[in-house]
């Protein structure tokens, strides 16, 4: 059996999933999480809001104001009303942002929540 075109595929294959985890990670927002000895695991993210230390807001990745926050997540809800809420806050915002987050989404019907934090290293 002849090795080599199975190590071309291969070789190939590795090019495309380094430069689309490159792509992948240039998109993500910088936040620092805040550390949890236990979480749910991950869910299916439908709506992500994230919520940096200057209180700036994003909605799936797009920056927006309130307004614009509230319309959006009205839009996402009608589109799909099993959607479930992703917050991400970075660990210096103030909980009074993410609770006025969550009560912005509650107020638009959305009852499906999840805080993203990361694992703390033992």
């Amino acid at each position: 059996m002849n090795v080599t075109p199975l190590v071309d595929v291969m070789l190939v294959l590795l090019v495309i999933m380094m430069v689309s985890a490159t792509y992948i990670v240039s998109q993500t927002l910088k936040v620092e999480l805040p550390k949890t000895a236990t979480s749910d695991g991950k869910t299916a993210t439908v709506a992500a809001v994230t919520i940096t230390d200057a209180h700036a807001l994003y909605l799936n990745k797009q920056p927006v104001d309130e307004a614009a926050l509230i319309a959006g997540l009205r839009g996402l809800y009608a589109a799909d009303k099993a959607m479930t809420l992703v917050v991400s806050a970075d660990e210096r915002a103030d909980h009074g942002a993410v609770v006025h987050v969550l009560d912005l989404a509650r107020v638009e019907g959305i009852t499906s929540f999840a805080v993203n934090v990361e694992r703390k290293k033992p």
